[in-house]
C-alpha cells in the first residue's frame, strides 16, 4: 500500500524537456583546470583495480537480489506478514464504512483492494511452500475462504486430519467456520477458547483470529459473540484509517500544489529557460572527465571496502556507530572529491553542488522541489499501474522495515535519519553531483541520467517495480540539477519520497 500518482500534467512534455534541454545554460567564467594527476601508468592501474572491485560488488549485489529467496533476507518473515497483511484487512475493512467517493479516491492512490487480496494470498502461498509452517496455513485458508474459495479450502483442510498436531485441530476450526455443519452457541465457545489457548501469539490477536472467530459466531447464530468481536474494530479501525487518510491527503496536497508548480515551470521554460536557475552551472562541471572517473572509481572502491568491513565486523550493539554507517561509506568519495576536483577549481562544497541559495531564490527553489515531487509521485504511480496491468508486482519484503515497524526510540530515530537524511544528502552528492556531471563531459543528457540513474537503481537491488521507480527518480533529480544548477530540489524531493515512505509503512504497521 505504498501510494502512487499521477495525472494533472503531461509526461509527454516532461520527457521532451528533459531530453532536449541541452540549449545554452548560463554558467560561471571558465576555471582552470590543473594536469590530470592520475595520468599515470600506475594510477591508471589503480583505477582499473578500482574499477573490477566495483563491478565486482555490484555484479555481487545483483546476484543475490536475482538468487537468493526474499524471505531469506528478513527474520521473522511469517510474523512480518501476518502483520502486515492483517493490518492491510482491517484497513480494508474500515474503508468499506466510508463515503463511496473517499473509496473511489483511496483505491485511485493505492490501487485495487481485490487486487490487494490476491498478492495476500500469492504472498501466503509463497510462504507456505518456503516453511511449511502450520499457522502460515491457517492465515493462507482463511484468507483464501474470505475470498470465495471455500470449496478448494475445506478440501485442502481434509487433507490436514492425518498430519501431525496442529493441523488435525486446525482442519476442524476450519471446517466448522466454512463448512456445512451446524454448531451451537456452546460448541462456538469451545471453539473460542481452543482458539485462544492453542493459536501462537502473533495470530490469537488480530484480523485471523476475530475472522475465524466471527464465521463460528455467524454460523452459530451468537449474537453476542458477535458484538464482542466488533468492539476492538471499532476502536481499532478508525484509528489506522485515520493514520492512512491524514497521510494520503498529505500527498495528495503535494501532487496538486505540485503539479501547479510542474506546470509553471514548463510554461516559464517556454520563455525563460532558466527561470528556476538558482545557481552557477552544475554541469559540465569545472574538473575533467578523466579525473573526475578516477576520483569516482578510487573513492567508490574504499566506500565498497567499508561497507564490507561493516558486513563483516561482529555486530556492535551501538546505535551511534549504525548511525554513522551512510557517512563513514561515502567519507572517502567526499574527501578525494573535494582534494582532487573541488579544490583545484577553487571551489568549495556550497558553490560546487550550489547549496548556497540567495534569499531572493527561495520561492524558485519552493517551485524546483514541489514540482520534482509531484513529478516523481506522477511518475510512479504510471509505473505502478502499467505493470498492475502485466500482474508484476514488487515483492512486499522490499518496503518492510523491522526497525520502523518494531524499533523503539533510538534504534527508530537512527532509521528514519538514514533514510530522511543521510541518504537524500549523500546520494545525491555521489550520483548526480559526481557521477552525472562527469557523464556530462561526454554525453548529452538523456544518456548521462539514464547510466547514473541506472547505477544508482541497480545499487538499491530492488525487484523490477523498485528499479523502474528508483530508476525514474534519478533520472528526475538529474533533470532538477541540471536545470537550477543545485543539487537541493533533488535532495529535498529524495527526501519527501523516503519520508513518504517510512511513513507509510509506520502508518499501517506500527
Amino acid at each position: 500500500m505504498i501510494p502512487d500518482l499521477t495525472h494533472t500534467m503531461n509526461p509527454q512534455n516532461m520527457e521532451t524537456d528533459m531530453g532536449t534541454g541541452m540549449g545554452t545554460i548560463a554558467s560561471e567564467p571558465a576555471l582552470h583546470r590543473p594536469a590530470n594527476p592520475f595520468g599515470s601508468s600506475f594510477s591508471r592501474a589503480v583505477s582499473l583495480i578500482s574499477a573490477a572491485l566495483l563491478l565486482s560488488v555490484l555484479g555481487s549485489l545483483l546476484w543475490f537480489s536475482a538468487t537468493v529467496p526474499p524471505l531469506n533476507r528478513i527474520e521473522e518473515p511469517d510474523r512480518a506478514l501476518d502483520l502486515m497483511v492483517g493490518r492491510m484487512m482491517e484497513a480494508q475493512e474500515e474503508l468499506r464504512r466510508l463515503p463511496p467517493w473517499q473509496q473511489r479516491l483511496t483505491e485511485w492512490m493505492v490501487g485495487s483492494n481485490d487486487y490487494e487480496r490476491l498478492l495476500a494470498i500469492q504472498w501466503y502461498q509463497e510462504l507456505v511452500e518456503a516453511t511449511d509452517d502450520p499457522p502460515s496455513k491457517l492465515r493462507l485458508a482463511i484468507l483464501q475462504a474470505e475470498e470465495g474459495q471455500k470449496q478448494d479450502v475445506l478440501a485442502e483442510a481434509q487433507t490436514w486430519q492425518n498430519l501431525p498436531e496442529p493441523m488435525p485441530l486446525y482442519a476442524r476450526w476450519i471446517e466448522a467456520a466454512y463448512g456445512l455443519e451446524e454448531l451451537n452457541h456452546e460448541e462456538v465457545a469451545g471453539w473460542q477458547e481452543a482458539l485462544a489457548d492453542t493459536l501462537p501469539e502473533t495470530l490469537s490477536d488480530g484480523w485471523f483470529y476475530r475472522t475465524l472467530v466471527t464465521r463460528l459466531a455467524q454460523r452459530s447464530g451468537d449474537s453476542d459473540l458477535l458484538v464482542a468481536l466488533e468492539k476492538p474494530v471499532e476502536r481499532q479501525g478508525p484509528r489506522l484509517q485515520d493514520r492512512l487518510n491524514s497521510l494520503l491527503f498529505v500527498e495528495l496536497f503535494c501532487v496538486i500544489i505540485g503539479s501547479f508548480a510542474l506546470a509553471s515551470i514548463i510554461r516559464g521554460r517556454k520563455v525563460r529557460p532558466d527561470c528556476i536557475r538558482l545557481a552557477g552551472s552544475g554541469v559540465p562541471p569545472s574538473w575533467t572527465a578523466e579525473v573526475g572517473t578516477a576520483v569516482l572509481l578510487r573513492g567508490g572502491a574504499m566506500g565498497a571496502l567499508v561497507t564490507i568491513a561493516f558486513l563483516l565486523t561482529p555486530p556492535v550493539d551501538s546505535l551511534s556507530i549504525e548511525a554513522m554507517a551512510i557517512p563513514l561509506t561515502n567519507l572517502p568519495l567526499l574527501i578525494l572529491a573535494y582534494v582532487h576536483l573541488l579544490k583545484p577549481a577553487g571551489l568549495d562544497i556550497r558553490r560546487a553542488f550550489g547549496f548556497h541559495i540567495d534569499r531572493a531564490d527561495l520561492g524558485r527553489l519552493a517551485v524546483a522541489s514541489l514540482g520534482t515531487i509531484a513529478a516523481g509521485l506522477w511518475g510512479e504511480w504510471v509505473i505502478g499501474q502499467a505493470l498492475e496491468q502485466i500482474e508484476i508486482t514488487n515483492h512486499w519484503t522490499e518496503w518492510f522495515d523491522a526497525d520502523l515497524v518494531w524499533g523503539r526510540g533510538a534504534a527508530l530515530t537512527v532509521s528514519l535519519l538514514e533514510y530522511i537524511v543521510f541518504a537524500p544528502i549523500f546520494e545525491e552528492i555521489a550520483f548526480r553531483g559526481l557521477l552525472f556531471a562527469t557523464l556530462r563531459h561526454r554525453l548529452s543528457f538523456a544518456p548521462a541520467a539514464l547510466v547514473s540513474a541506472a547505477i544508482f537503481a541497480a545499487a538499491h537491488g530492488y525487484g523490477l517495480i523498485g528499479f523502474l521507480s528508483v530508476l525514474w527518480s534519478g533520472i528526475l533529480w538529474a533533470w532538477v540539477y541540471e536545470k537550477t544548477g543545485s543539487l537541493l530540489p533533488g535532495m529535498i524531493a529524495h527526501a519527501a519520497n523516503n519520508l513518504f515512505v517510512s511513513l507509510t509503512v509506520m502508518a499501517l504497521l506500527r
